[in-house]
């Protein structure tokens, strides 16, 4: 009987040995080549807008002080809670109005010796209507009495998501402006963004230190414009 040989193509061969046994086979397989660095331009924009404030957040406190704690903390409690009372009188919701923090520390004498203690309370009121912030502030004030105390006030737009809007878009053609430029310099054409990362918004901010203030006089206030900025940083692909 005449025997039949089958040839079996060498790429077949070279395909089954591939595996655990290819050592042996003196087959090498090459690892995948390297990713390639990514080619791309990455800057910051910033976006600066105005507007006008449409809250006023004040900072008021109570101190107190006394031979015993007992008697410091009944005066600072008599003189918050006529403070808030003020406020609501005015219109002010309560849930606008916040203790913020309370402390009591001793009073020493040059010897070191506890004479008395002091109490602060902290008493924090996010105003809505600006223009009559004032007069609520002097109300609070006069309310508390000697034991009234303005540590500062603050602004901010509590309505700000159309100024946002507007911030982002300056700070994001800011940063296409600052990678053309890049681009046009390197020779490059600017590629699709393939990232963008933005910082937290921030808020330019006026506020004074007041210690106290005349109970017949509204406290003058003067809200200008807020500045609301945003940084964003982009990147393109080149």
């Amino acid at each position: 009987m005449i025997g039949t040989r089958i040839a079996v193509p060498l790429f077949v061969a070279l395909a089954t040995l591939v595996g655990p046994s290819a050592a042996w086979a003196g087959v090498a397989v090459e690892p995948p080549p390297a990713a390639q660095a990514r080619e791309s331009v990455q800057v910051t924009g910033t976006g600066e807008v105005f507007g006008e404030p449409d809250v006023l957040v004040a900072n008021f406190a109570v101190e107190t002080s006394a031979a015993t704690v007992d008697a410091a903390l009944d005066s600072a409690n008599t003189a918050a809670t006529r403070m808030r009372n003020a406020l609501a009188r005015a219109g002010m919701a309560r849930a606008d109005v916040q203790t913020s923090n309370v402390g009591i520390n001793p009073r020493r004498n040059d010897n070191e010796e506890i004479t008395g203690y002091v109490v602060n309370q902290g008493l924090t009121a996010k105003i809505r209507n600006v223009p009559r912030a004032g007069a609520l502030m002097s109300a609070a004030i006069a309310a508390g009495g000697d034991a009234a105390r303005l540590n500062g006030v603050s602004f901010a737009i509590e309505n700000d998501a159309a100024l946002l809007a507007q911030a982002r878009k300056k700070a994001f053609a800011d940063a296409r402006g600052k990678a053309e430029l890049y681009a046009r310099e390197a020779g490059r054409p600017l590629g699709r963004v393939v990232r963008v990362v933005e910082e937290t918004p921030s808020y330019g901010w006026a506020g004074d230190n007041y210690k106290m203030a005349a109970a017949d006089a509204a406290v003058p206030i003067e809200p200008g414009r807020q500045e609301l900025t945003v940084s964003v940083t982009v990147e393109w692909a080149l």
